[in-house]
Parts: C-alpha cells; sequence; structure tokens
C-alpha cells in the first residue's frame, strides 16, 4: 500500500515532467528532423509566445477565473506597437510625419496597451461581480474590434531593425523570445511563491471568503491578475509582432486557448488554488512539441485541433478526479 501511495504521490508531482520526455522520445522516433537543432529552436521560439501569454493566465486560473482576451489583447499590442516601430524610410508608414523611433517607444507602447486592457478586465471581474468568462469574453470581442479600427483591417509593416531585434534576435545563441519568456518565468514564480501577492493568489482561488475574512483585499489583488496577464499579453504581441516584422489585426486567434490548455496540462487546476509555474512552462512545452511533432508527420491541422481538445478535456477530468479525492 505505501509504495502504490509513493508511486501516486511521484506520479503527481513529476507524471508532467515524465510525459514531456515521453513525448520528446517518441517524437524522435517518428521523425528523424525532430532532435535537429534548427527543430527543436524553431519549437523554443515557436512556443515562447503563447508560453508568454500561459505565465498570466496561470495566475488567473489559480485564482479561480479565466481571460478569453488575451489573444485579442495580443492583436491589439502588435499593430499599435508596429505603428510606432516602422522604418524611417517606408513610404506607406501609418504615421510618416513622424520620424523613426528609438525601440523603446514601441515597447513602452506594447507593456501600456496591455497593463490597460488588462486592468479593464481587473475592474470588471473585481468591481462588478461579472464571472470572468463573460467579462473577458466582451473583451474578448470588443478588443479584437479595436484591432480592426486602429489598423484599418490592414497589415502594419516594414519594422526597424531593432524592433525586429525582438523576435529575430538571437543572445549566446538562444532566440531573445525564449530569453523573455524565461526571464518572466522566472520574475512570474518569485512573485507566485515568494511575495505576499503570490500567497494572496493562492488565498483567493482556494476559498475567496475565507481571504476576505483573513485581511486580504480581493478586489485590489483581483485587478493586479488581471493586470499582470494583461502585461504578459502585450509583451507577447511585442514578440510576435517583431518575429514576423509585421502587426496585424488578425493575430493571435486561438492562442488564449493554447495558453489555456498549457496551464491546464500543466496541473493548474480549474477549481482554484491550484498551480505552479513550471507547471505552465511544461505544459507550454509539449504543447509545442505536440504541434511541430505532427506538423513533421504531415497530420492534418483538422486532426490536429480534434487531438488538441482531447487532451485539454482529458487534463481537466484528471484534475476533477485528483480533487474529488481530496475531499
Amino acid at each position: 500500500m505505501d509504495k502504490q501511495k509513493k508511486l501516486r504521490e511521484f506520479l503527481g508531482k513529476y507524471g508532467i515532467y515524465l510525459v514531456l520526455v515521453a513525448m520528446v522520445v517518441a517524437m524522435s522516433f517518428m521523425s528523424p528532423v525532430f532532435l535537429s537543432q534548427d527543430n527543436l529552436l524553431n519549437i523554443i521560439r515557436q512556443v515562447a509566445v503563447i508560453g508568454l501569454i500561459s505565465l498570466g493566465v496561470t495566475l488567473v486560473i489559480i485564482s479561480k477565473g479565466i481571460d478569453l482576451s488575451s489573444g485579442s489583447t495580443l492583436a491589439l499590442t502588435a499593430v499599435m506597437a508596429a505603428s510606432f516601430g516602422q522604418a524611417g524610410d517606408w513610404a506607406a508608414k501609418m504615421y510618416p510625419n513622424i520620424p523613426e523611433l528609438p525601440v523603446i517607444v514601441p515597447i513602452f507602447v506594447a507593456l501600456a496597451v496591455g497593463t490597460a486592457v488588462g486592468t479593464f478586465n481587473g475592474l470588471l471581474v473585481a468591481k462588478t461581480g461579472i464571472p470572468a468568462f463573460i467579462a473577458t469574453l466582451g473583451t474578448y470581442v470588443s478588443v479584437r474590434g479595436l484591432a480592426l479600427l486602429y489598423s484599418d483591417g490592414r497589415p502594419i509593416s516594414t519594422l526597424t531593425e531593432s524592433y525586429q531585434y525582438i523576435g529575430q534576435g538571437y543572445i549566446l545563441g538562444i532566440p531573445v523570445p525564449v530569453i523573455l519568456f524565461l526571464a518572466f518565468a522566472f520574475v512570474t514564480w518569485v512573485m507566485l511563491n515568494h511575495t505576499k501577492f503570490g500567497k494572496n493568489i493562492y488565498a483567493i482561488g482556494g476559498n475567496v471568503v475565507a481571504a476576505e475574512v483573513s485581511g486580504v483585499n480581493v478586489q485590489r489583488n483581483l485587478i493586479k491578475i488581471y493586470m499582470y496577464a494583461g502585461m504578459l499579453a502585450g509583451v507577447a504581441g511585442l514578440v510576435l509582432s517583431a518575429r514576423l516584422n509585421t502587426g496585424q489585426p488578425g493575430m493571435g486567434v486561438a492562442y488564449e486557448l493554447d495558453a489555456i490548455a498549457a496551464t491546464t496540462i500543466g496541473g493548474t487546476s480549474h477549481s482554484g488554488g491550484i498551480g505552479t509555474i513550471q507547471g505552465a512552462v511544461v505544459g507550454t512545452l509539449i504543447l509545442g512539441v505536440l504541434n511541430n511533432g505532427l506538423n513533421l508527420m504531415g497530420v492534418s491541422a483538422y486532426w490536429q485541433q480534434i487531438i488538441k481538445g482531447i487532451i485539454i478535456v482529458s487534463a481537466v477530468i484528471i484534475d476533477m478526479r485528483k480533487n474529488a479525492k481530496k475531499k
């Protein structure tokens, strides 16, 4: 009995890592290209954008909320940041009378726009009592509309080299998007595990009434949680537009679903109060390996969507059973 209990505890703690290792081994047998340096770099570069969003979504779900607006926030951020990061000699600039701006300007725009959308989400959830699903669904639609309105439905292209470096550059052989993802993952991990704010997030998700009784300002903390999630979606929009050398209002469609999938696969419970940043990182890598492996094997994109949906539902079912046993 003790051995079975220890095995269950081990799998509960490290199972997600074993799944990632098993997937990497399986994909390497199915495709000889999978373990090539170029392909592995491609995987981690691609998952960086979803990974950045998933870090914020993890905090939201731990607090027993949801954020469906991440993809739209990414799109709005991308077009607005790109409009201030176009090359000075580009004839079709959005703002032809503004000279070429230093890269810090579009970076600031991206952070400000993402934070503003996140703050709006937080205010809706915290101050009005609207369920997070409905509040962020409304933002999802409205913010996508703002992205289309701002850009007139057109791509905003030809960005400066310094802007493109954010999405295409390397530091010591490591892609800049990966460095940004890992840096924000570390910062978020520290915040969640070693600050009062992090403890409050777990408390709110575990039992909001008990959190209020113990002196936690639930409304203020909820606003902060959604603000941070929005800011990370803004960073993701900056990175993606830099990588593609264009900001487009159609960017980021369904990215919020991938981010929710990554954090769910990584063990964050939709019942609230349970989740880790390292789990979100591993969940993001699992999705990246899965997508890449299926592409290499020539699996139809339609089947990929079906497989991804099955994985998400399975992860939630496993989570529900785990919580039922604890109760």
